[in-house]
């Protein structure tokens, strides 16, 4: 059982991304350890830091249910973009480490989904 991420388009061709509950988790601490903070320390992830404490554009992502809740809106999605390309690129030169490469492809295949969903004005789906 996993968590796959996808437009809210019908159309089951369009662009996705899957993980393990467990992959999820990994991928979203990692995001947080680039944006600087620590996802253990957040409220809702067994600490007490608010959210509004943080100054992220990918707030959205790592702050969502793991599946359930709203789906993000193609604006939030917009936002999240450049952030997600930013860490990419940072992080690609030094991509020798086997972790490090998945979680680059993670993001360039959530960015394909993001811009997706952007492109064809529909929210992103949990489930």
């Amino acid at each position: 059982m996993g968590l796959m991420l996808f437009p809210d388009h019908g159309d089951v061709a369009s662009p996705d991304i899957s993980w393990s509950y467990t992959g999820f988790s990994l991928f979203r601490t990692w995001l947080a350890q680039a944006e600087g903070f620590t996802l253990a320390d957040m409220y809702g992830f067994g600490g007490d830091r608010q959210w509004c404490s943080v100054a992220t554009t990918l707030a959205p992502l790592l702050n969502h249910p793991d599946d359930d809740g709203p789906d993000l809106t193609p604006a939030e999605c917009a936002a999240m973009l450049p952030r997600l390309e930013a860490i990419v690129d940072r992080h690609q030169l030094h991509g020798t480490d086997p972790v490090l490469r998945r979680r680059i492809d993670d993001v360039r295949q959530l960015t394909t989904v993001l811009r997706f969903c952007v492109e064809e004005d529909v929210g992103l789906i949990f489930g």
